[in-house]
């Protein structure tokens, strides 16, 4: 299946696409802006819908492909999926029918591990969903199947995150009894698996051992997406980009809680939904 862009266009001039089920994604976001401030970027979080780890596999699929098709109408050049559901569920679908770069959260995440890892015990941290999925661990394990990888769900992070409860006696007694176990197993890298922890980074710090490295996927993301543009031809020759940010419900919620995200105010919000005017093929090998 194809959708072309618009071939008049010269392509280190459109923008970049960035979705999520809602607002995390801000924190890659954030990173790419923060490492190419002449990218443009559209961002799309489907707020209306979050979050995508209570539901099937055949539904994240679906939602998936309308969120792309409206990142396409918008004429990106590459899309980021910044969540690590549909990174784990729908990424290689994606990769495979689209005519763009499709780039998740954990390839870029497990790599950086696999490589900075001394004795080869990474820890991974994420919502219930991801855990189960073990798409980290599939990753680590297809980069180097010497090192072995520990997860723990971390439930109340997310919403920690969003009250704004990064620091303080609260938030540190939560992280001490999700991380021991982790490094009760000698874990030296521990990979943040959700887009929301990166805020949790000063005060996880704190708590871990000073031997053990943090890994931002967000981080490892933007700077995949600016190799990807600098082989393509892509990266963007102007000094500071456009921003534009659609969700699909709520925009004065992603308001409030985007400038924490992103680290400076998100303006401009306007309501879209996809499902409204697209139906994506279904892909194949969907049950």
């Amino acid at each position: 299946m194809v959708y072309p862009h618009d071939q008049d266009t010269n392509p280190a001039q459109r923008p970049i696409g960035i979705f999520d089920s809602g607002i995390g994604g801000l924190t890659v976001a954030r990173q790419i802006m923060r490492r190419l401030p002449g990218e443009s970027l559209v961002y799309f979080g489907d707020t209306a819908r979050v979050p995508y780890g209570t539901k099937s596999d055949r539904t994240v699929r679906e939602f998936a492909w309308e969120d792309s098709l409206f990142l396409l109408g918008h004429d990106v050049k590459t899309i980021v999926v910044a969540c690590n559901t549909v990174s784990a569920v729908a990424l290689d679908e994606l990769d495979r029918h689209l005519k763009i770069p499709v780039i998740g959260v954990i390839e870029p995440g497990a790599q950086a591990a696999a490589d900075r890892t001394r004795n080869g015990r990474l820890g991974v941290i994420g919502t219930q969903a991801t855990v189960d999925s073990r798409a980290y661990e599939r990753a680590v394990q297809r980069l180097n199947p010497r090192l072995s990888v520990f997860s723990t769900s971390c439930p109340l992070f997310v919403p920690l995150v969003e009250e704004g409860w990064v620091e303080g006696e609260v938030p540190q007694m939560v992280a001490r009894q999700y991380l021991t176990p982790l490094l009760d197993a000698g874990i030296d890298t521990l990979i943040l698996g959700c887009t929301h922890y990166p805020l949790l980074k000063p005060m996880l710090s704190q708590i871990l051992d000073p031997d053990v490295q943090l890994v931002d996927s967000s981080e490892e993301i933007a700077i995949q997406v600016q190799a990807l543009l600098e082989q393509r031809g892509e990266r963007s020759d102007s000094t500071h980009g456009a921003r534009h940010f659609f969700v699909s419900d709520y925009p004065r919620r992603f308001e409030e809680l985007g400038k924490r995200f992103l680290g400076e105010p998100v303006g401009g919000i306007t309501i879209a939904e996809p499902w409204k005017h697209f139906r994506p093929a279904p892909m194949k090998g969907q049950p």
